[in-house]
């Protein structure tokens, strides 16, 4: 069945996201190519978790293969915690990916739990290269990617056990990412989020903070955001999860690699300081 494609007019309203879109259609870091070419799971996300240094030791010249095989492993360490806190998924459920990237995690979910998994993403050029890792898996009747605004994706209300994002809140109003999520998610369905937010306690964004603004073209939000916009949107958080300390190896480790992009130093900045936490909140449908 061939699925007609929305005309980007249709999926990107603002200049913003015009703006958001043309960067990712545009990106070929190999931070994202090179650790998803390791076993074919693509993910635009950090990773958690303690750092086999053992990585760093043998041959010089294997050391950096050894290190981006590292640092993959925990990206999809990272997936794996956001996977574990969306409740009971069964495979007759169906799930949502919000602002996708390259897909890895929804492979991940669909070879978790066995069930029909949309992802979405104002890229095309993600959703495309998304797509053929699914065909090349053979798993395209159940793992779909679309060319959609995660504000307005057009899927049916109340047709979502479960929906999450993996560090793409920041390009969006969460009052309005949470109203359109609400509406799909059953009642009782489960919202899971893993984010960078800026700390409240400290009063603004910190310098550091600034400069992962600018770097990636997103607006970092105030941890307090979060729970102001769930509660609007009858989202009630069940779990709260301060994933920052477990974040700072896979930073310290990127920062050495091959593949440093030159903003390692302000996350490690941010998040020492306590200016930044890296969270997990999950809530549910009420």
């Amino acid at each position: 069945m061939t699925i007609a494609r929305p005309a980007p007019a249709e999926v990107l309203r603002t200049e913003y996201q015009k703006s958001v879109a043309s960067y990712w259609n545009k990106e070929k870091d190999p931070v994202n190519l090179r650790l998803g070419d390791v076993d074919g799971l693509y993910h635009h996300h950090y990773g958690i978790g303690e750092v086999d240094q053992s990585v760093l030791e043998g041959p010089e010249q294997t050391r950096d293969e050894r290190m981006i095989a590292e640092m993959h492993r925990l990206e999809t360490a990272q997936a794996e915690v956001l996977l574990d806190h969306l409740g009971d998924v069964s495979p007759g459920d169906r799930l949502l990916d919000a602002g996708c990237g390259r897909g890895g995690s929804s492979i991940m979910a669909n070879q978790r739990f066995g069930c029909q998994v949309d992802g979405v993403s104002i890229s095309q050029k993600q959703v495309d290269f998304a797509n053929g890792q699914a065909e090349a898996r053979g798993v395209q009747d159940q793992v779909r990617y679309h060319f959609r605004n995660m504000l307005d994706t057009g899927f049916e209300t109340g047709s979502r056990r479960a929906i999450w994002n993996n560090e793409s809140t920041m390009y969006v109003d969460l009052f309005e990412l949470f109203a359109e999520h609400a509406r799909q998610l059953e009642f009782g369905g489960r919202y899971v989020t893993i984010t960078g937010c800026y700390n409240d306690v400290t009063g603004g964004r910190s310098k550091a903070v600034a400069q992962i603004d600018q770097h990636y073209t997103c607006n970092i939000h105030p941890r307090s955001a979060y729970f102001k916009a769930m509660t609007a949107n009858n989202m009630v958080p069940i779990s709260v999860v301060d994933l920052t300390a477990q974040t700072i190896p896979y930073w310290e480790l990127r920062a050495k690699s091959s593949v440093a992009t030159g903003i390692e130093g302000p996350f490690l900045t941010a998040y020492r300081e306590g200016s930044f936490h890296y969270l997990l909140i999950a809530a549910d449908r009420v």
